[in-house]
C-alpha cells in the first residue's frame, strides 16, 4: 500500500480509502491510484484485511445450481447491482445438498463476509444454527419464510400455482395433471397450490400427480407427459412445475398430434423468454427473478451501512401470463 501511495504521489490513507471505496475519491485521483496499482502489480491481502477490520467486503452467495435458468436470472440481478459498489460476490453452489450447504456456510463465515445471501428457508438444523450465530446481515431469497433468519425476498409459490390451476379450470379443463421434477421445497409448495385448487373444484385425483426427483429438463417433460397420458388417456391439461417441463409436454403433444389448446391445455411456471416464442405460445407464471437478486443485494448493503430496511420480508409477487397454450373457448 505504501508503494502504491508513493507511485501515485498520495498519502497511504488516501490510497487505502480509494481501494476500499472508490467512490470516496475523485475520478482523477482514482485513475491515478489505479495506474499505480497496475504498474507495481499490487493485490490487496483480503485475509489480512479481514483480521485487521474483523470483516471483508465480500458478500457470500449460496444457490442450488448455476445451470438452472431461474438462478441465472437471479445472479444477473446480483452482479448488476453489486458492480458499482465496493463489494464483491463470492459464489457457492450446493447442488441441492444440505451437507454441501453447511460446508459452504462454514467456509464463508470463516472468511468473515460482509453479508450472506442464501436460497430458501429449508436449511438443515445445523445450517440454520450457523446462520443465526453469524454476525453479518443475511437475506434468504426465493421464498417467504414465516420466520426469516434476518431478511427475505421472494413470493408465494403455493398461491402462484393455485392461481394458475384455477385459470385452467376456468377454461373448462377438468382432468388436469401436475407434472414436476427435482421436488425441492418450492416444487412441493407449488404442488400444494395445485392440489388446493383442484380440491376446491372437486376435481382432485392423486393419481394425476406425476413427479420425479430427477433434474428438470425439456426431455423429461415429454417423458412425464407420456406417463400421465398412459394413466389418463382422457386427460385434457397439465400444470407444470416449470417451463422446461411444460415445453417438453408441448413438444410431446405435437409429436402425438394432440391439439393444443383445443384438446389439451398446458401451463408452465417462471415465464422464461422462450415461452412467448414457441408455437403455440406458452401460458406461464411470471416470476421476478432478476429483481429478486437486485433487491436482495440492496437490502444487504443497506444493512451493512447500518440502515437496515424497514420492511425485512419483501414479497415481489407474481403474474399469470395467459397465452395460446390454454386459450380454449367454449
Amino acid at each position: 500500500m505504501a508503494d502504491v501511495a508513493r507511485v501515485a504521489d498520495v498519502s497511504a490513507i488516501t490510497a487505502s480509502r480509494a481501494l476500499r471505496n472508490p467512490a470516496s475519491v475523485s475520478p482523477v485521483l482514482r485513475e491515478r491510484i489505479n495506474r499505480a496499482v497496475a504498474k507495481i502489480g499490487y493485490v490487496p491481502n483480503t485475509a489480512a484485511r479481514a483480521l485487521a477490520s474483523a470483516g471483508t467486503n465480500v458478500i457470500g452467495v449460496i444457490i442450488p445450481s448455476v445451470t438452472n435458468s431461474v438462478f441465472t436470472d437471479v445472479l444477473r440481478g446480483i452482479y448488476d447491482t453489486i458492480e458499482d459498489t465496493p463489494f464483491q460476490a463470492q459464489l457457492g453452489t450446493t447442488n441441492y445438498s444440505s451437507i454441501k450447504e453447511e460446508e459452504l456456510l462454514r467456509l464463508f463465515i470463516g472468511q468473515r463476509p460482509a453479508a450472506l445471501l442464501v436460497t430458501g428457508f429449508d436449511q438443515s438444523k445445523e445450517a440454520h444454527r450457523l446462520l443465526k450465530a453469524n454476525e453479518c446481515p443475511v437475506v434468504q431469497i426465493m421464498d417467504l419464510p414465516p420466520d426469516p433468519v434476518d431478511m427475505a425476498v421472494g413470493f408465494d409459490h403455493r398461491e402462484a400455482a393455485e392461481v394458475a390451476t384455477r385459470a385452467l379450470i376456468a377454461r373448462s379443463y377438468k382432468r388436469i395433471g401436475f407434472l414436476a421434477a427435482q421436488m425441492d421445497v418450492r416444487t412441493r409448495q407449488r404442488l400444494e397450490g395445485y392440489s388446493r385448487a383442484m380440491q376446491e373444484a372437486g376435481l382432485f385425483d392423486e393419481r394425476m400427480i406425476v413427479t420425479t426427483h430427477k433434474t428438470s429438463n425439456v426431455l423429461l417433460g415429454g417423458q412425464l407427459l407420456s406417463e400421465f397420458i398412459a394413466r389418463f388417456p382422457d386427460a385434457d391439461a397439465i400444470q407444470a412445475n416449470n417451463d422446461d417441463i411444460a415445453l417438453g409436454a408441448l413438444f410431446e403433444c405435437q409429436r402425438r398430434r394432440i391439439r393444443v389448446p383445443e384438446d389439451f391445455g398446458i401451463s408452465g411456471f417462471n415465464d422464461f423468454d422462450i415461452a412467448s416464442t414457441v408455437h403455440p405460445t406458452l401460458t406461464s407464471v411470471k416470476t421476478y427473478r432478476y429483481e429478486m437478486g437486485r433487491k436482495a443485494i440492496e437490502m444487504l448493503i443497506a444493512s451493512i451501512s447500518g440502515e437496515p430496511p424497514a420492511e425485512r420480508s419483501v414479497n415481489l409477487g407474481f403474474e399469470l401470463i395467459e397465452r395460446e397454450s390454454t386459450a380454449r373457448t367454449g
